[in-house]
């Protein structure tokens, strides 16, 4: 058993309780008990005490849609004359060449390059949503090596389509199928059926994957009308959206992650509702491919389940939550939404999605929660409070100050050094990766 204390508390529980000078006692992988420091010093003299003075200690931060196989497209040349124009070419242009170009050691060094930064950065839990047409088989075993490595939680998935023919669509259904058994009773790792998106993948391949959805009682995670792209190929197929499409098929279930959103109907947000699945916004990403804005307000409104994800455009939740905050604003030309909304999707929503998912309280301070925490240096210049510290994290904390990353108990990084492995080796390592990769892209 060990006290991390010294520090103040923001537990993100029901109360958004803040605990000054307030400590955790970890007894295995589980929180014991929380409260202030020399109260648990006092109670439990044979632990072992680690000072976090001056520092924040919250929950890890947990990121709900992430592409790990994007890793080497950062900075890459598209050797192309022209940049994509709008999203269907990017698609073509850089990401479908990218995964058809990817080996089992391109997999391997994306994911745990990607899965390091995150700890780096306070994330503990994440879910990736994969694909790599050049390697199919075993390719989420090869994921799953980083992960159990690294120490983190993730739910790895397998982007099926129907993209590149039916005989890798069929690879692709046998790969999701097989590491479905494979994860069944593992606490670190789980496993959904990842579908690349609605306009990508024809009614028998749909029809499939519903059968092996109903077979392992399993949900989805897919790409959902963040292009407009998806939403014309819905209504030339006869349907009023891409939502309405999928519904055909039961794709939309309890557990099921719908990403983006962007061009969602009102009707379509009550589908997701109704149907128990997530919707996960990803505001950098929707920026950057200039898809347009996602009708996060609304959605909340309505009651649906909204995540915040990267999508792999990076790894820091911290990066992510400030401009979801600021994006919300400037979208509704109004600088009040936000306050709410963000925090319930970061801290609320989030941590619910992880809870279903790997059955245990995540996401939170509090007796019998796993013990996934960090300490974050920051030492607030005016009063932090349960009503202002969502404000004090908006505007005062990255990912750049995070100093430690427990998960589950074990130590992933302390004094912001990575204890689990060698960074500046394996950060050697993919980057002669890399090279390799861009001479064959």
């Amino acid at each position: 058993m060990y006290i991390i204390g010294g520090g103040t508390l923001i537990t993100h529980d029901e109360k958004n309780r803040v605990i000054k000078d307030g400590g955790l006692l970890i007894d295995g992988e589980r929180i014991k008990e929380l409260g202030k420091t020399r109260e648990l010093k006092k109670k439990y003299p044979d632990a072992v005490f680690k000072d976090y003075s001056g520092k924040i200690i919250m929950p890890g931060m947990i990121n709900t849609h992430m592409h790990f196989y994007s890793t080497f497209a950062r900075g890459m040349d598209l050797k192309t004359d022209r940049s994509p124009r709008h999203f269907l070419e990017i698609l073509e242009k850089l990401w479908w060449r990218l995964d058809n170009s990817m080996n089992k050691d391109d997999i391997y060094y994306s994911a745990i390059y990607a899965i390091l930064c995150g700890i780096k950065q306070g994330t503990t839990t994440i879910f990736d949503h994969h694909a790599s047409y050049g390697k199919i088989g075993q390719s989420l075993s090869i994921i799953a090596d980083a992960v159990r490595e690294s120490g983190i939680r993730a739910d790895l998935a397998f982007e099926i389509s129907d993209r590149n023919g039916s005989k890798k669509s069929v690879e692709s259904l046998k790969e999701s199928e097989r590491f479905l058994k494979e994860v069944e009773k593992d606490s670190y790792l789980s496993s959904r059926i990842g579908l690349h998106a609605s306009f990508t993948l024809e009614d028998k391949t749909l029809t499939k994957v519903r059968d092996i959805a109903d077979k392992y009682n399993s949900s989805f995670h897919i790409h959902a009308a963040e292009g407009r792209a998806d939403l014309e190929d819905s209504r030339f197929r006869g349907f009023n959206g891409v939502v309405k499409r999928l519904d055909k098929y039961n794709i939309w279930r309890s557990g099921t992650i719908a990403v983006h959103g962007v061009h969602l109907q009102e009707e379509e947000m009550e589908i997701l509702k109704d149907s128990g699945s997530y919707l996960i916004h990803n505001p950098e990403s929707n920026m950057n491919n200039a898809v347009g804005l996602a009708p996060v307000k609304e959605a909340l409104e309505k009651g649906l389940i909204v995540g915040l994800g990267t999508d792999g455009y990076t790894t820091d939740m911290f990066e992510s939550l400030k401009v979801a905050d600021l994006l919300i604003k400037h979208g509704n030309s109004d600088p009040r939404p936000g306050w709410s909304e963000i925090p319930e999707m970061v801290f609320k929503n989030n941590a619910l999605i992880a809870e279903k998912t790997f059955k245990q309280k995540l996401g939170v301070l509090k007796e019998g929660a796993a013990a996934d925490v960090i300490a974050v240096n920051y030492d607030p210049p005016t009063e932090i409070n349960s009503d202002n510290s969502f404000a004090h994290i908006l505007f005062g904390i990255n990912g750049g100050m995070v100093d430690t990353t427990i998960v589950g108990g074990k130590f992933l990084m302390e004094n912001q050094e990575v204890k689990i492995l060698d960074y500046e080796k394996i950060a050697y390592e993919t980057r002669k990766q890399s090279a390799d990769f861009w001479n064959r892209f």
